[in-house]
């Protein structure tokens, strides 16, 4: 094992989307980490090298763990260089490997993000010539080695990616529907719903199945690094192999059956076959109740329950009539789910109005690059004799 990665106390960052900081943190708080502090797209904290895997391995809201190995003041472009170039990266790779790098950039002296990583591979290139009189090679596909740069105004923090492949990359989606939604995304939501993960579970427009697996591994306790081959931790010098078995083992001890009643529905039979695939990936296709069916003539279990769906914006999949299908989500919610709680993500704020319910809670959440409210209600008994009065006369009969 090499001596030069950090000792037993390991400062790291976890990254994940906007509006999911929260929930990322009560994770890692939940598997033992301390000194947590929430930042914006990120949590830093602090632990040994098992909860390092752990992060890896349970983590349902984080996109990657971050291990950060050097912080420099840059005010020039040389200052860059000099500085990636004076980490002794002999020490933990070797000629042999190959490496990549991912870099992010905020008010800094580099305007483009991929100059900034020519010149971070130049710099390490360079220094590997000096010492060995050999050079790794750059595989941006599957490198051994992957390398995360900061640079935020003057201050710039070179990271080890832990994680390799992004950990939304769960390992189970093998066949898409239109405009997917993201796994981590997707737990993030059923986390900020408070379900229980025993009542009912519904998503009546469930396309690729995203949601309803997600709902699955959180009620089972499955970790959301279940079905992943690798980390990019597995390819350092200094990997435990003994204790990522313990990470693993003590993560089967604490999983259990699905007693929740988790059900999809799609008007598409294109989209439920994806949903099955997946599910069957994921060894949870007898688990989950699938149907093809109009959300408008599903009828749910009894309360209680919780309904959350990813419905279209009309920016990736384009519907007649946007107005129109939000209204009649409305009105399904008022008349068939009283006693649950429902969850609509949606970019289309206008849409939104149109369901005609006021919520309990919204989170600003990013779906890819749109910006979306994610709003709960609440839909008490009363909801089913208001529905019967004309709730929303402009639905038409």
């Amino acid at each position: 094992m090499s001596d030069h990665f950090p000792a037993s106390q390991i400062k790291m960052l976890a990254k994940c989307p906007s509006g999911l900081e929260g929930v990322l943190s009560q994770e890692l708080e939940d598997l033992g980490a301390t000194n947590i502090e929430i930042l914006t797209r990120a949590v830093s904290f602090e632990g040994d090298k098992q909860l390092m895997y752990a992060a890896n391995y349970q983590c349902r809201t984080a996109l990657r763990i971050l291990l950060p190995i050097k912080q420099f003041t840059i005010l020039t472009e040389e200052d860059f260089y000099t500085s990636v170039k004076s980490i002794k990266w002999e020490d933990y790779f070797s000629s042999a490997e190959t490496f990549a790098f991912d870099s992010t950039l905020s008010n800094s002296v580099f305007t483009h993000s991929q100059y900034v990583s020519q010149r971070a591979k130049d710099a390490i290139a360079d220094r590997f010539r000096e010492k060995t009189g050999q050079r790794p090679s750059v595989d941006t596909i599957n490198p051994d080695f992957k390398i995360n740069i900061h640079l935020a105004k003057n201050e710039l923090t070179v990271s080890f990616d832990s994680s390799g492949d992004s950990l939304h990359k769960r390992g189970y989606h093998v066949s898409n529907a239109e405009a997917p939604i993201s796994e981590v995304l997707a737990a993030g939501m059923i986390l900020l719903s408070g379900w229980d993960g025993h009542s009912t579970f519904i998503d009546p427009m469930c396309g690729s199945g995203t949601l309803l697996t997600e709902a699955a591994m959180i009620a089972m306790n499955l970790p959301a690094g279940q079905f992943r081959e690798e980390f990019g931790f597995m390819k350092w010098k200094d990997f435990r192999k003994d204790i990522w078995e313990n990470v693993v083992n003590d993560a089967l001890q604490q999983q259990h059956d699905l007693d929740a009643d988790i059900i999809g529905s799609d008007i598409s039979g294109i989209n439920l076959r994806s949903a099955e695939a997946n599910l069957k990936q994921a060894k949870l296709h007898k688990d989950i109740r699938l149907w093809v069916s109009p959300f408008q003539e599903i009828t749910p279990p009894e309360a209680p329950g919780v309904m959350i769906t990813n419905p279209p914006y009309g920016d990736r999949v384009v519907v007649e009539d946007i107005i129109e299908l939000y209204q009649d989500l409305g009105n399904v919610l008022k008349r068939k789910f009283a006693g649950y709680k429902a969850w609509v993500i949606s970019s289309d704020l206008r849409a939104l109005k149109m369901i005609g319910l006021k919520p309990m809670k919204k989170h600003i959440l990013f779906n890819g690059q749109l910006e979306c409210r994610y709003v709960g209600f609440d839909l008490y008994d009363g909801s089913k004799k208001a529905a019967k009065q004309d709730i929303n006369p402009q639905v038409k009969p």
